[in-house]
């Protein structure tokens, strides 16, 4: 069961940003970066931390590098140490087949983890029945967190009835709504609000291209001739992993605006920015091949991390993506929380 505190928290709504690998130039874990990352998310006023997710790298599983038990351990370790409150979201990806899923499930349990983001990534082959089952067996291990990746990053589509039957099933307690796509995002929404379960799965957005939309948005579907209403209470986003601290408080301006109903144009054209910075961070225009790169990138600027490796040669800036991040960076000053990470470095380095 999910811890009562924790509940909570998730369901009011939570910035939670997707935590990134840090590495050395010969693609070795970057330990003490690493650690500092984690506390940097903390110190900025995160309600939790999602690791072992894409902005992790999946390939952190992979047996050539054999991170994942590593770094998901490392994350929990700065948590504790930082005597985060217990309402604090701990999050940890589960991917892969079922039997790697069941394992991976286990081993988050079992060092501190709170909820299993369960990715469906790279499940092209299996039947929507077939990853409701598996949803269905990792749930009666841990608290579950759905997740509808993009097809851009490994993703596929799937079905209204999908999310409709996933919502049923006990111990689902989130979804995370990431296809970048507003069709897609309104059937995870009207299956949740269908289900007999709708108040107890909080909504979250993973559509780094649209985020204060999704925040500023309250659903209203009619079920069986009334009106049920649904918001996109917070975020689990790799875009929050970078100029967390602004993030954290835009954020928490959203939650007193949305608590009056009046939403100012200046909050939507500032969403419009947010986006603009995505798309150089998360290089859309190249099919989000230098997505990753590009979160680095930011923060190795910001001295967070040493340089913007990825575990595979693969994963480098696209062709223009370095200017674009020039552009964003000298267009949107309000948007970076360069200050705040000068003036905690030392700190988060500090043994």
């Amino acid at each position: 069961m999910l811890n009562p505190a924790v509940k909570e928290s998730l369901h009011k709504g939570a910035v939670i940003p997707a935590h990134p690998l840090a590495l050395t130039e010969n693609r070795q874990l970057d330990e003490a970066s690493q650690r500092a990352l984690t506390r940097y998310y903390i110190d900025a006023g995160v309600g939790g931390i999602a690791v072992g997710v894409h902005t992790t790298q999946f390939e952190i599983r992979d047996p050539q590098f054999n991170l994942f038990e590593k770094v998901l351990t490392i994350a929990i370790e700065e948590m504790k140490k930082a005597q985060v409150p217990d309402s604090f979201i701990k999050i940890g990806g589960i991917s892969g087949p079922l039997e790697q899923a069941i394992e991976e499930a286990k081993f988050i349990k079992s060092i501190g983890y709170d909820i299993g983001l369960l990715s469906m990534g790279g499940l092209q082959n299996a039947t929507e029945e077939e990853l409701l089952h598996r949803t269905e067996k990792i749930a009666e291990i841990i608290p579950v967190f759905g997740f509808y990746l993009q097809t851009a990053v490994g993703g596929r589509i799937l079905s209204y009835d999908f999310w409709r039957k996933l919502a049923d099933i006990p111990n689902v307690h989130g979804i995370k709504i990431a296809p970048f796509n507003r069709y897609q995002s309104f059937d995870v929404v009207r299956a949740v609000c269908h289900s007999e379960r709708n108040e107890e799965i909080a909504i979250y957005t993973g559509n780094d291209d649209n985020i204060i939309n999704d925040l500023l948005t309250t659903y209203r579907i009619n079920v069986n001739g009334e009106k049920v209403e649904k918001q996109v209470v917070g975020g689990l986003l790799g875009h929050w992993s970078v100029w967390t601290k602004t993030t954290v408080d835009i954020f928490n301006t959203i939650k007193d605006i949305r608590a009056t109903g009046q939403i100012p144009s200046e909050l939507l054209t500032l969403g419009q920015e947010i986006t603009d910075a995505n798309a150089a961070f998360f290089d859309p225009s190249n099919q989000f091949t230098g997505s990753i790169a590009g979160i680095n990138e930011v923060l190795s600027r910001q001295g967070l991390l040493k340089g913007r490796w990825c575990l595979l040669d693969k994963g480098k800036l696209s062709p223009n993506q370095m200017e674009e991040i020039d552009r964003v960076y000298a267009e949107y000053p309000h948007l970076h929380d360069d200050a705040f990470v000068k003036e905690n470095l030392a700190k988060w380095f500090k043994e």
